[in-house]
């Protein structure tokens, strides 16, 4: 059944909100007035508020910084101030640097750090938003890449403590300005943070240090030379290598000797040994790259120059892989006329090396203290009472015997001392006369050059000599033949014709009458590793040359 009240009708007067003609009512009007007026005053606030967000934003997006970083701006050149002289005199002083990006942290969007390099130098920059620095400047700063160039302007502040994770403990930089200069690639092959960690004891590829932390191999730093030599080390260890070459010609200059620079294409192997490298087509004949400036300097002397010097290439064609031999090295030659003894040249030598030694401790204590956190014994290298300990090499020998070495073959004069024999010895001298720096005198003439000039009263021995730092040899020299007939039959004996091309012109010298004379070769990749006490000879030579490595 249907529900009667279903269909009834519904009248005006029984609904308040309608009057009887169906309108609305007088309270359905103010109801309605009142609902649209709170839904425009609402409308009304959310404009309001959209409005100031967008000028909150907008304002945000305005960059106050806009001139104080980017690209490095045309024709604005600055005053440069450099690391390594950052001092009190700086602080609370704006400067200019050109450094390299070490490292670099964002701390929030309006806060920043910085590690910056130069030379090795290390030092922290800040960078904060404010008047100079905006929020896109320091986003921007954060993403060039490391190892990049930047020229920065900043405000030097003295640190409340030692900034320990930089070189430059007690300064930081605010950076105000930040230009980039040149960009490095984002995937470097070695990172500038693991070549500053010490070197791995084991030359195995994958060695770790004593946290397990992977570190860089000798070949892979070799390999990526370049980002290696901008360590703080080698930074040190190369302006140790310039000093020794430099303290070298300075003491050689002052001893009224002349630098000259001989050839190092020769058209004969000469010296008599067969470890050259040939050069197959010199214009159509072969040629040979000098193993030494040896027969250049005896010929100087016979040409009156009576002190030489050089600092120059030597080759070595030596298939020798080991922590100290090159094929290719830098040498400190000299040679020099003597009026009664070869001790005078030996004298001469000694305090030479003395005197490097000693200018390097005192001048260089900067250098040496960096050094010495990656290689611990850089700094202790002794020299006692300021002078070379020379001994007679049958003496040196007697030193091995009575500590129980082997020296039959040496007491037999067939054989030099082996290496093993040299740094045995090195270790006993040092407990004995406290020095790291020996000379041994007298050689065996079956173990010399055929230029060597024998003993005048035993025909076994000669009038040579060897220099040896920390046990290891970085030169050997003696007195030369300077009579023509002597020299002739001197290389006969050691199989070698003087009649051959590459010998005539050296013997033809002393025909025309050479006073006697003594020298030595030294060498300076090897004085720089021993006075270092660097593991590898590799260490100590900016690009190496060795039987495996031509390359970079």
């Amino acid at each position: 059944m249907s529900n009667p009240e279903a269909s009834l009708p519904v009248h005006a007067k029984d609904n308040p909100n309608t009057a009887a003609d169906g309108a609305p009512s007088k309270n359905a009007l103010k109801k309605a007035q009142k609902e649209a007026e709170k839904a425009a005053k609402k409308a009304a606030a959310k404009k309001a508020d959209d409005e100031k967000r967008a000028q909150q934003q907008a304002s945000a997006d305005v960059d106050n910084a806009t001139d104080n970083y980017g690209p490095l701006p045309v024709d604005n050149a600055v005053d440069i101030t450099h690391l390594k002289t950052l001092g009190e005199e700086h602080a609370d002083k704006t400067i200019n640097v050109i450094v390299r990006v070490h490292n670099s942290r964002g701390q929030s969007a309006k806060l920043a750090f910085l590690m910056l390099r130069q030379q090795g130098k290390t030092v922290q920059s800040v960078m904060a938003a404010g008047d100079e620095v905006s929020k896109q400047m320091i986003k921007w700063a954060i993403s060039i890449s490391i190892n990049s160039f930047v020229r920065v302007t900043a405000l030097v502040k003295k640190t409340p403590a030692p900034v320990e994770s930089a070189s430059i403990k007690d300064f930081e930089l605010h950076i105000q300005k930040i230009y980039l200069i040149s960009s490095a690639m984002q995937m470097l092959p070695v990172q500038p943070k693991d070549i500053e960690r010490p070197p791995p004891e084991s030359a195995e590829e994958g060695a770790t240090d004593a946290t397990g932390v992977p570190v860089v191999s000798l070949k892979t730093r070799l390999d990526n030379r370049v980002i290696d030599l901008q360590s703080e080390c080698n930074q040190a260890i190369f302006t140790i290598s310039s000093a020794v070459e430099g303290l070298f010609e300075e003491y050689m200059r002052k001893s009224g000797s002349r630098k000259y620079n001989t050839a190092k294409l020769v058209g004969a192997a000469t010296e008599g040994g067969s470890d050259v490298f040939e050069v197959s087509n010199y214009f159509g004949k072969k040629a040979y790259l000098t193993q030494s400036p040896q027969f250049y300097k005896q010929m100087l002397i016979a040409g009156d120059s009576e002190s030489v010097f050089e600092i120059g290439p030597v080759f070595r064609a030596e298939n020798s892989n080991t922590h100290r031999h090159l094929t290719e090295f830098t040498g400190l030659d000299f040679e020099m006329v003597f009026n009664n003894h070869y001790h005078e040249v030996l004298d001469f030598a000694e305090k030479l090396i003395v005197y490097m030694v000693t200018e390097l401790l005192s001048r260089y204590k900067d250098e040496i203290s960096i050094i010495q956190k990656y290689f611990p014994k850089a700094g202790d290298f002794k020299i006692k009472d300021g002078k070379a300990l020379r001994l007679k090499y049958l003496d040196g020998v007697k030193l091995l015997k009575d500590a129980g070495v082997d020296t039959s073959d040496q007491d037999a004069f067939k054989t030099d001392l082996t290496t093993a024999m040299e740094k045995q010895l090195g270790k006993i001298i040092r407990e004995k006369y406290e020095t790291d720096f020996y000379v041994l005198d007298e050689f065996p003439m079956a173990v010399r050059p055929f230029y060597t000039k024998a003993h005048p009263t035993d025909p076994n021995l000669s009038n040579s000599y060897d220099f040896f730092m920390r046990g290891e040899e970085i030169m050997s020299g003696a007195q030369r033949i300077n009579d023509a007939d002597d020299l002739e039959a001197a290389m006969r004996a050691k199989g070698v014709d003087p009649s051959s091309e590459g010998f005539v012109d050296y013997v033809n010298a002393f025909r025309q009458g050479c006073r006697p004379h003594a020298g030595g070769g030294l060498g300076l990749n090897r004085i720089v590793q021993f006075f270092l006490g660097l593991d590898n000879v590799r260490q100590a030579t900016p690009f190496p040359r060795d039987p495996q490595r031509l390359r970079p």
